[in-house]
């Protein structure tokens, strides 16, 4: 009988949890997926290449919405189970409460351990991921690069001006400066090309400048002047500067945990300096604690199964349950950002979720076991 009602509670509680936790998921995803448009527009990097990064940004917001979608979650089933009027046939059955506490806490394990999996592992490694698709991906929306009245600088040494595009696809005055031979193919120095008129090929691949100059600035500072009355520029292989570069939150865990102990301190992120180690603890704190905020919160959530004579008071425990629950996610999120400037700072991070638990399980043991319904 018991199984069967544990199956019950947990079937539901997952239903609301994957529901809220999808529902919160997309919104967000797709407010950020319209920022990342700028990869595009701006970078010049090709839809496929901005869907697929988009895409592999989706473990970072489940992992940031994992605390929040449970806690909704809870107090939705719980609401929805006396609403119906579940619970009080449960309770006048015979079932203690304090089962069912047992039940949301090892429901909250198993999400904790699911959260801490993904902000150890899984997160890292598809962000890490995405920066090498960006660093490994070639300019493919050309036009981007060549915009009216801006000085485009998207590629790496390399700026673009227009001063005007026609209707039919033809470029009027434009300035090219190449500061690293990216289109020229100089053996040293820099150059500067203007031409009147230009336009893509339709493929795209190829820059015709028509009635121009190229002016070659060789290694000991020599100029020399080019005539054309056409030319053609290939722009096949043109990468956008990009940050390549891994951010820490896009750091493996095992790199972090290196170098905080001094095993490996030459690699990416990992400096001596007192900011960057306190922003390296920051980051492990982050990974390794907030998951623990998920069982305390489950605990405080079921102080709702507490008997509740009027409806007012009944709802003013909904609200004093729910806010206290949001200050706990709240006060794990401030103190996180303090957990690397002191060991005191990171003790009261860890002690909060830790020195809360046994303490409001007994206070849930003392209140369920003499409650009289």
């Amino acid at each position: 009988m018991k199984n069967r009602i544990y199956k019950y509670f947990f079937y539901e509680f997952i239903s609301y949890f994957s529901i809220v936790l999808f529902a919160l998921t997309s919104i967000i995803w797709t407010i950020q997926a319209v920022n990342y448009l700028d990869l595009v527009t701006d970078d010049g990097h090709a839809f496929a290449i901005y869907l697929y990064y988009s895409t592999l940004t989706l473990p970072k917001i489940i992992t940031k919405l994992i605390p929040f979608s449970f806690l909704l979650a809870t107090f939705l089933t719980i609401t929805k189970l006396d609403k119906d009027n579940e619970l009080i046939v449960l309770w006048t059955s015979g079932l203690n409460k304090i089962y069912i506490v047992n039940l949301f806490f090892r429901i909250s394990i198993l999400i904790m351990l699911i959260q801490l999996f993904m902000t150890t592992i899984i997160t890292p490694e598809t962000l890490n991921y995405s920066r090498s698709v960006l660093k490994n991906s070639q300019l493919q929306f050309v036009p981007s690069l060549l915009k009216e009245k801006q000085f485009n600088d998207t590629i790496k040494h390399l700026t673009v001006f227009v001063d005007n595009k026609r209707e039919n696809g033809e470029y009027e005055n434009i300035f090219i400066r190449d500061d690293s031979s990216i289109l020229t193919k100089v053996s040293t120095g820099s150059s500067t090309i203007f031409a009147k008129r230009g336009y893509l090929t339709s493929n795209e691949e190829n820059l015709i400048l028509i009635d121009g100059v190229i002016q070659k600035v060789d290694g000991d500072k020599t100029v020399n002047v080019i005539s054309f009355e056409e030319t053609t520029l290939n722009l096949l292989g043109l990468s956008t500067k990009t940050i390549s570069k891994p951010k820490l939150q896009e750091t493996s865990t095992l790199k972090i945990y290196n170098c905080l102990s001094g095993v490996s301190i030459e690699t990416h992120n990992c400096n001596p300096g007192e900011k960057e180690m306190s922003n390296a603890k920051i980051e492990m704190n982050k990974r390794i604690g907030m998951p623990f905020f998920i069982p305390l919160i489950s605990l405080i959530s079921c102080f709702l199964l507490t008997t509740r004579k009027r409806k007012k008071f009944s709802n003013i425990q909904k609200y004093f349950c729910f806010f206290s629950s949001i200050i706990v996610l709240t006060a794990s999120e401030i103190t996180v950002r303090y957990s690397g400037v002191s060991l005191v700072y990171a003790a009261t991070y860890y002690l909060i979720p830790i020195g809360l638990l046994p303490l409001v399980y007994f206070i849930l043991i003392k209140k369920f076991k003499y409650e009289n319904l």
